[in-house]
Parts: structure tokens; sequence; C-alpha cells
């Protein structure tokens, strides 16, 4: 624990992994830190830099495989009040990393700012969302940020705005291992015409994605102008099963997982996929997952 010597309220060792991620699975992190401050983020990354140990920033675990073997290093996880913080100021807001996605839109909806509700149904916290540009057939999260507050490995703050921050599908141009927040540009709209189109995206998610499941979303991104759920679904893969995982019958993007399920699974059941993807219309899916 020297690594870390007064920061012992914040730092746990051995940490299980599994309690953090949609998909319940994963095995222990060799150090669990939440820091309550900017301050002690900072710490943290250098001392984290000076003992050479990996830093793995954990969201809401819902785009998330962490191996059965764990993680080496420090897994970092933004959960205070100093970084679930939302700022409005007309129409512009500013939204701290570890906050819910999810109840950001709705929160957004009842104040009558337009922009995210394309985001309905996305779990995540915004940090995570903003990494990954999340989005989906209505718009993703990158229209809406005009800038980013980044922490670099070194523990410098620093910030990236547009037209620097390039946002693009599935992905943005940062390469800082920490986003702190995010400053979005919202429109003020109708509460009540807001809260029709989150219903109508909620409707359409629920037909068609297996939500009451244990999940972590698309697992592959569509190809340029394909489905990476049609392509799967047409190599007849729908209903695999590896172990304790499967290929969704309701949607052949995502994997579910029944109890007794490993990290293990998953990962040889997406092989199985994108090497029959591969064979029958050579097309190398991509992973959307993030794998650890």
């Amino acid at each position: 624990m020297n690594i870390f010597s007064g920061l012992q309220e914040i730092v746990k060792t051995d940490s299980d992994l599994s309690n953090y991620t949609w998909l319940g699975l994963g095995g222990r992190a060799e150090y669990f830190v939440t820091p309550r401050s900017v301050e002690e983020l900072q710490t943290v990354m250098v001392r984290c830099r000076e003992n050479s140990l990996p830093v793995h920033v954990l969201g809401f675990g819902s785009n998330l495989l962490v191996s059965d073997e764990g993680v080496r290093g420090a897994v970092i996880k933004l959960e205070s009040d100093e970084f679930t913080k939302t700022e409005y100021e007309g129409e512009q807001l500013t939204a701290w990393a570890g906050v819910n996605l999810s109840k950001l839109v709705l929160e957004c909806v009842r104040k009558g700012l337009g922009g995210l509700e394309s985001l309905t149904g996305i779990p995540g916290s915004i940090g995570g969302a903003v990494r990954m540009n999340a989005g989906g057939n209505w718009g993703d999260i990158g229209a809406c940020v005009d800038s980013v507050t980044l922490m670099s490995r070194e523990g410098e703050i620093f910030e990236k705005a547009k037209p620097e921050l390039i946002f693009d599908y599935r992905s943005v141009n940062i390469t800082a291992p920490l986003i702190l927040n995010a400053k979005m540009k919202l429109v003020e709209s109708d509460s009540d015409q807001l809260l029709r189109t989150v219903k109508e995206i909620w409707i359409y998610k629920k037909n068609s994605q297996p939500l009451n499941t244990k999940n972590a979303g698309c697992v592959f991104k569509n190809p340029r102008g394909l489905s990476a759920g049609a392509l799967i679904d047409r190599a007849g893969l729908k209903g695999l099963k590896i172990g304790g995982a499967q290929v969704s019958e309701q949607h052949a993007n995502f994997l579910v997982t029944e109890k007794g399920c490993k990290s293990a699974d998953v990962k040889k059941l997406i092989d199985i996929v994108r090497n029959k993807v591969q064979e029958e219309f050579d097309v190398q899916l991509e992973l959307e997952l993030e794998i650890w």
C-alpha cells in the first residue's frame, strides 16, 4: 500500500470488479481508487506514474468486459459528489464525468432543454459516453459537446474544444486518460414534446433490444453502411451459445449472459462471431465493447 500512503481512505486492494459491471463478470482489481476531489485524483495520477502503475478508468461498466484474471494496476472510479455535479447556465450545461447519462437525459427533458433526448435508453456515465461518442439511430452525444476538461497521466488539467475536438462514429480524438467534465450546448425546447420523443425511442428499444437481460449493449460497431446485427443474424448465429454466454435471439449484436457465465465464455463467443462474419461476408467486425 506504500504507493498510496496517506490515501488509504480512498484506496481498496483486491476489489471484486464483477460488482461494478453490467455483465457482472470479471476478476479483481489490484487497487480500486475512489478520489473525493480533483486534487486527490491528481495525487493518485502522479503516484501511479511514478510507480509505473497502469491506470484504468471505470464508468458505469455498462460497456465493459473485465477478464476473469482481473486487472493489474489502479482502477479509478469517479463517483464522489465532486465528480457527479451538473451546472446549468441558460442553455449551457457542464456535466461531470460521473454523472448518470440516463438521469441527465430526463433532467434536461424536465427543464425543457433539448439535445440529449436522442440518447434515451443508453446507460453509462458522461465520461464513458463522451469517450466512445455514445449514440444510436437518433444521434450521438458529440453533437452537443462543445468542449471537455481533461487530466493527463501527469495530473495536469487542460481543455480541448471544437474544432480541435473531433467526434466520429463511436470515437473521439481524446488521448488523455481522464475526462473530468464536458460542456454541452443544448436548445430550449418544449418539455412535453421532448418527453414524447423519449417515450418513442424507449418503446422502439424495448421492442428491439434485450433490455431485461444481463448484457453490455452492442458488442460490435456497425461497419460503414452495414448493420453488425444483421450480418450476425444472416450468418445464422442468433441463439449461439458458449458456456453461459449467448448471442441474443432478439438482437444479434447483443450478447446475453446467464448464471455461471465466465468472461472467457464471452470472449470465445466474440471470436466465433467475428470469424464467421469474416468468413461469410469478408467483413471484419470491430469491437464496441471494451475489454480489460
